[in-house]
């Protein structure tokens, strides 16, 4: 096999066995790197529960000293993969038709393990909703508030937004695909900063906070992930944006705008299942 400094793109050859994504035959550790870092958040915020209550197992700093080291881990790997899986191909034009195939299928996949792991999130929902404890736990006034409806609807709309992006750059239209996809990476910016501002109110108001019991750690566990996955979402998005700037997408030349298209409609739908089963069927318990 012919070696990346014979293409001339030593430049860009960061860890990988070879070219990758461009061969697929080859191999990059940056997804285990990313997947370790991912799995230190869950052990960082698991730490910080057990290093508080009334008999603490753990000392207080040892979950956010976790979760700080882990968060680092995460977007080490993180940038080295979406490096590899969107930039280095930056240089000599965009994906081959054969790398594109394998990048969409290679979307399908991670949207199938992403299912897995929010299931596995809605089983311990459901699981600890026919325990004793939940009867008497305190639900936040407000729950379905005016913050709650307007994040959802925003959510709905940048979707909208990327759907007809993608639509516009099919048509040749590579102006009104760079304005609606802007649109879209300010709308998902938006949604974070009221998840944000939501998760300030409840815990400095003490309405719902990390050690609250069953229900918080379902909602903040649920809502916490779903949100990471927005912000990675809104990462891809900003280099997506960079590359339209840059008319690196034409009819022709598409495949990240498909497969971040297919991310971002994923988080959006895991949104309305969030609220609907976690938000509003909360506040029918009662």
């Amino acid at each position: 096999m012919e070696s990346s400094e014979e293409h001339g793109d030593h430049h860009h050859h960061l860890p990988a066995v070879e070219d990758w994504p461009r061969g697929f035959g080859e191999a990059s550790w940056w997804p285990f790197i990313a997947a370790i870092g991912a799995a230190g958040l869950y052990i960082g915020a698991a730490l910080y529960l057990l290093g508080h209550g009334e008999e603490p197992l753990v000392g207080p700093l040892a979950g956010p000293g976790v979760f700080v080291g882990a968060t680092l881990v995460f977007l080490i790997g993180l940038y080295g993969w979406l490096y590899h899986a969107f930039i280095v191909d930056f240089w000599s034009g965009e994906a081959t038709e054969s790398s594109g195939r394998g990048l969409r299928m290679g979307m399908l996949f991670f949207l199938g393990s992403e299912i897995a792991t929010f299931g596995a999130g809605f089983v311990y929902y459901f699981f600890v909703r026919t325990g004793t404890s939940w009867a008497s736990a305190h639900i936040p006034h407000g729950l379905l508030g005016t913050l709650v409806i307007a994040n959802t609807v925003i959510l709905i709309i940048s979707s909208f937004t990327l759907h007809f992006a993608h639509h516009a750059l099919l048509k040749g239209n590579h102006s009104r695909f760079v304005k609606l996809l802007f649109v879209t990476l300010v709308l998902g910016v938006i949604f974070i900063g009221g998840q944000v501002y939501e998760y300030y109110e409840f815990i400095s108001h003490g309405e719902l906070t990390l050690t609250g019991g069953v229900f918080s750690s379902a909602f903040f566990g649920l809502t916490g992930l779903h949100g990471l996955h927005v912000s990675l979402g809104a990462v891809l998005l900003g280099i997506v944006f960079v590359r339209a700037l840059y008319g690196q997408y034409s009819q022709e030349r598409h495949v990240s705008v498909s497969t971040v298209s297919m991310y971002w409609h994923f988080v959006d739908v895991v949104w309305i299942f969030l609220v609907v089963v976690l938000y509003a069927g909360a506040v029918v318990e009662l």
